[in-house]
């Protein structure tokens, strides 16, 4: 298995530890009764819970971008030392990302989101050239 593809099995490791820890959160704050509900009227997830629940999502939409681009790059045989690289640095910046935004840090979040971004740009230019 090529490093850009382990970087996104990490990667989609990581938005499933993510994810439970948003639904950990959400039950501590609404209570399971209301998660196994329909959701109809459920409180706003504040706090933890609710930036849990942001950086969830927030990796969902960066995984699909980051995905594409892994897969492109594997089928079109252009994996290569800098698309490794790229895939590292998505990886590494979405896990400092999470833990960032757990702890409540607006512009070191910010940072580390715009970092996991470089990572997908290198790989990207590695497809068009």
């Amino acid at each position: 298995m090529s490093l850009d593809l382990k970087y996104l099995l990490f990667s989609v490791l990581l938005t499933f530890v993510q994810v439970l820890i948003a639904a950990a959160a959400a039950s501590q704050h609404v209570g399971l009764t209301t998660l196994a509900g329909n959701r109809e009227g459920m409180a706003e997830l504040t706090g933890f819970s609710g930036r849990a629940r942001r950086a969830h999502l927030n990796m969902v939409e960066n995984m699909v971008l980051f995905t594409a681009l892994v897969l492109v790059a594997t089928v079109s045989q252009k994996a290569n030392a800098m698309t490794a690289m790229g895939a590292l640095i998505f990886f590494w910046a979405r896990l400092l990302y999470a833990v960032i935004y757990l702890l409540g840090i607006p512009w070191l979040r910010t940072l580390a989101w715009f970092v996991s971004v470089i990572g997908m740009v290198i790989i990207a230019l590695q497809l068009v050239y």
